[in-house]
């Protein structure tokens, strides 16, 4: 085959299909206090790295949801304080852009392979990826990916990135650490942050109790993700 990669891209596709017919329909719903319990925890450390790098203000910084899906973490920017005619979403699947569109009326949003972007050189100040890359098994397409976002990302600007930092046996997902991340973005500067309870521990406790999630989340071995700030071309 010309292209190794699509038999990944097309395993990806398949895996998302059968999540779809197997998972129960609300399980992710943005109502459950579990998976609010998870959303704030995760916005709450990507905000705190963004603020540390003084990547805020956003309103006129051009942002990048590479995998973007249904819009959430966009939705999340605009309320950070972006412009919603600045924000710019790919995702794989079409339905899900197709959702986001409705969300998000007056951004740029695009199905497509992430291994090439459809935007120029330096064209973003951010670019930010939510749990992609885990999902992603093939270490080539990983780097093809992570080539692209430093490529649309201008000197100086940032990626964000939350993902998980630990396998999980149950499923075809592969942690990524640091490491790892620092080999995908060579010349960068970096600022990690280990985050989120793990996410079967906050939904047996969350919906009781938050206090008592918040409580197993500060211990560091509960947690099963890494947020980090990438800056190209830092020393």
């Amino acid at each position: 085959m010309d292209d190794p990669g699509a038999l990944e891209i097309e395993r990806i596709r398949q895996e998302y299909a059968r999540r779809a017919r197997e998972i129960p329909a609300g399980f992710y719903d943005s109502n459950r206090s579990e998976n609010q319990f998870l959303h704030a925890g995760a916005a709450r450390a990507c905000a705190r790295l963004l603020r540390e790098e003084g990547a805020f203000p956003l309103n006129r910084a051009q942002i990048l949801d590479v995998g973007c899906g249904q819009g959430h973490w966009l939705l999340e920017f605009l309320m950070w304080g972006a412009t919603v005619s600045r924000l710019h979403g790919i995702d794989l699947l079409p339905e899900r852009i197709v959702q986001a569109r409705e969300r998000l009326a007056g951004a740029e949003l695009l199905s497509g392979d992430a291994r090439t972007l459809p935007w120029p050189d330096s064209a973003f100040d951010l670019a930010a990826q939510f749990t992609v890359f885990s999902s992603i098994l093939d270490a080539a397409v990983r780097q093809q990916i992570a080539r692209e976002m430093l490529r649309v990302l201008r000197p100086g600007g940032r990626i964000l990135w939350y993902d998980m930092r630990r396998s999980n046996p149950a499923r075809p997902v592969r942690g990524i650490g640091r490491k790892e991340i620092r080999q995908l973005f060579p010349g960068c500067r970096f600022r990690f942050e280990n985050a989120t309870l793990a996410p079967p521990l906050a939904r047996l406790v969350a919906p009781h109790s938050w206090a008592a999630a918040f409580a197993l989340e500060s211990l560091p071995f509960a947690k099963t993700h890494l947020a980090a700030v990438i800056t190209r071309g830092g020393n």
